[in-house]
């Protein structure tokens, strides 16, 4: 919170309406008392009760209010969250991802943020090892995925740029890199993220 100047800029994120397409969120957790918290389960689970607690921390992080005299979010003015639950015990996928983002943007989000990625090496080595592939066929089948999921939300970005007023649509840039590896290697940044008009952010 302190190295990105929030602690002493003058905006603190009042007016701002704050959607978080995630695990989904503990709504009692005391970082949210205040926040008018509208959400939607797209997972099938039949709640937005976050059984994961990465929602609940990237929500936190966002606009949760300071716990114990302890100032945890970014934006602590922000009164209205829109919250959508797209990360169930299997995962997600794009449909679910893309039908989210669309009822974010109905709902008035000024800004969306998506704390997630398409692990595409991990999805190449499921197809090697869990289901038998030759490596050259997994790595075929992992560009056509990617190559079709940029393709997917490149469109939705313009279709969300076309008029004024539309969210920001901010994404995580992927952890699969390796730095520490022996050799380090570096990974591109994933889907969504890697798509044109889609903000990437990485720590």
């Amino acid at each position: 919170v302190t190295a990105v100047g929030a602690t002493t800029s003058p905006f603190n994120g009042a007016g701002v309406t704050v959607g978080v397409l995630d695990t989904g969120i503990d709504a009692t957790h005391e970082a949210f008392v205040g926040v008018e918290l509208i959400t939607k389960d797209f997972t099938g689970g039949g709640s937005a009760d976050d059984k994961h607690g990465h929602g609940t921390h990237c929500a936190g992080t966002i606009f949760g209010r300071d716990v114990n005299g302890q100032r945890i979010g970014v934006a602590n003015g922000v009164t209205r969250a829109i919250i959508g639950k797209v990360l169930g015990p299997g995962g997600g996928g794009s449909d679910i991802l893309t039908q989210a983002i669309l009822w974010a943007r109905d709902n008035g989000v000024h800004v969306i943020s998506m704390s997630l990625g398409i692990d595409f090496p991990g999805y190449v080595q499921d197809l090697v090892v869990r289901r038998g592939f030759s490596i050259p066929v997994a790595t075929s089948i992992g560009l056509q995925a990617y190559t079709a999921n940029v393709k997917l939300f490149e469109t939705l970005a313009q279709f969300l740029n076309a008029a004024a007023g539309q969210p920001l649509v901010v994404a995580a840039s992927g952890n699969e890199s390796g730095r520490t590896s022996s050799p380090p290697f570096e990974i591109g940044v994933a889907p969504p993220a890697a798509a044109a008009g889609i903000v990437a952010v990485g720590a």
